[in-house]
């Protein structure tokens, strides 16, 4: 193998493994992107099945009073 052709794979090398860094940065980026908005759907579905628990009392405690008329 000649210098400038291992010069030249060294460096395609080099590239690659730079590459490889940046796509796992990006990763780890995503994947704490996702934790986060898993964290955030759960606290949204705990506010909405307490909302809808409020709603139904609510209800409940108006058709008690329709019916007491």
């Amino acid at each position: 193998m000649e210098d400038a052709d291992l010069q030249k794979l060294t460096a395609r090398f080099e590239l690659l493994i730079q590459r490889l860094e940046q796509l796992k940065a990006h990763n780890r980026l995503l994947l704490a992107n996702e934790k986060a908005w898993r964290e955030e759907r759960g606290q949204l579905i705990e506010k909405n099945e307490l909302a809808r628990q409020k709603v139904e009392s609510m209800i409940l405690r108006l058709k008690a009073l329709e019916q007491d008329t």
